[in-house]
């Protein structure tokens, strides 16, 4: 070993030159730690509700780009309209690549029919309305005997997709509605009947969709998946979507069944005993007047319905909707058999 290599290590002396009259190096040895930078770098973070936007955008344009022949179920509500309004946003200024298909119960509320209308108009965009009535008079389906059509709309409703051969249907589902939703992929494979098996649902790392099906199978899309309620609702609120009178509140005439509000009608509405009252109401989630319950409400804004929603603690599905309480597995059979 030489004599260099005990030599101690030299400091550098990185201390500024406090001599009279000379400027300190312009080093970065020179900058105190504790100095502030001449430009901070600004934090940039999404909302949460910015986030949703971006992941729903991501969807409908992946959709657009998988398939030939997508479609957006649109009834007229709250979710189908939340839908159109992110895709009119992704694919700006050019118009959306979908077509809106609604089954129509006959049991429907005017409001919402006149709003769907009213939408698919002012936004050109092509609308397909296959109707349970048409169904029940061509014999093809059957009244039932608690006057629900909702169970009905299945038939139709794979019809209008065989038809028209869409390949891709978009649905308003949320996985916070209900258990049977809690558990649906993003992207649903169908079979050519329309069913959806659990075994042959598709694992989605990393938000990587796979859209591949056989001819005759389709894909249900659900871009709201990961949205809440209270999601929906401060949306609507910051991007001022407009609605359906009927999810503010108003006076109406309604009867008590099953602990729910019901409109009355000709679709089987009230039954003897049943006394009609006009009450202060609006509806959380819309289907049609023989299955929607209304809730007591003051609510007539989009804030008061937001701070409404935050205190609730049960689901839209659970509170106001009879078809979802005719058994513990009601929307999962329904999604066996092909609808939602």
């Amino acid at each position: 070993m030489t004599p260099a290599d005990h030599r101690p290590t030299q400091v550098l002396d990185t201390a500024p030159d406090t001599t009279p009259g000379t400027a300190p190096a312009s080093t970065p040895h020179n900058t105190p730690r504790s100095t502030p930078r001449s430009t901070p770098e600004r934090a940039f973070a999404l909302s949460h509700l910015d986030a949703l936007e971006a992941e729903s955008v991501h969807v409908l344009r992946e959709v657009a780009g998988e398939f030939e022949r997508p479609v957006v179920l649109f009834s007229g509500g709250k979710d189908s309209l939340v839908m159109v309004h992110l895709a009119l946003k992704a694919f700006h200024p050019a118009p959306v690549p979908f077509a809106l298909l609604h089954v129509d119960t006959g049991h429907n509320f005017p409001e919402v029919l006149a709003h769907r209308d009213l939408v698919a108009e002012r936004h050109g965009l092509r609308l397909h309305v296959a109707s349970v009535p048409e169904f029940i008079g061509a014999g093809r389906l059957r009244e039932r005997p608690d006057g629900l059509r909702n169970p009905l709309q299945t038939v139709p409703l794979l019809d209008a997709i065989g038809a028209h051969r869409f390949d891709a249907v978009f649905g308003g589902g949320r996985r916070d509605e209900d258990k049977a939703r809690a558990k649906e992929r993003v992207f649903s494979l169908r079979d050519e009947f329309g069913a959806w098996d659990p075994r042959r649902q598709r694992p989605e790392l990393w938000n990587l969709y796979n859209g591949r099906h056989a001819p005759g199978e389709h894909v249900r899309v659900f871009p709201l998946s990961n949205w809440t309620e209270l999601d929906v609702w401060q949306y609507i609120a910051r991007e001022d979507i407009a609605l359906p009178p009927i999810y503010y509140a108003h006076r109406r005439e309604v009867f008590a069944r099953d602990g729910m509000w019901l409109t009355a009608g000709s679709w089987g509405g009230p039954r003897a005993g049943e006394r009609v009252e006009k009450r202060l109401v609006r509806y959380r989630t819309v289907g049609d007047m023989s299955c929607t319950g209304a809730v007591d409400s003051d609510a007539v804004s989009n804030a008061d319905i937001v701070a409404e929603v935050a205190a609730s603690r049960l689901t839209e599905r659970g509170a106001t909707r009879a078809d979802d309480r005719l058994s513990e597995a009601a929307m999962e059979d329904r999604k066996r058999e092909g609808y939602f």
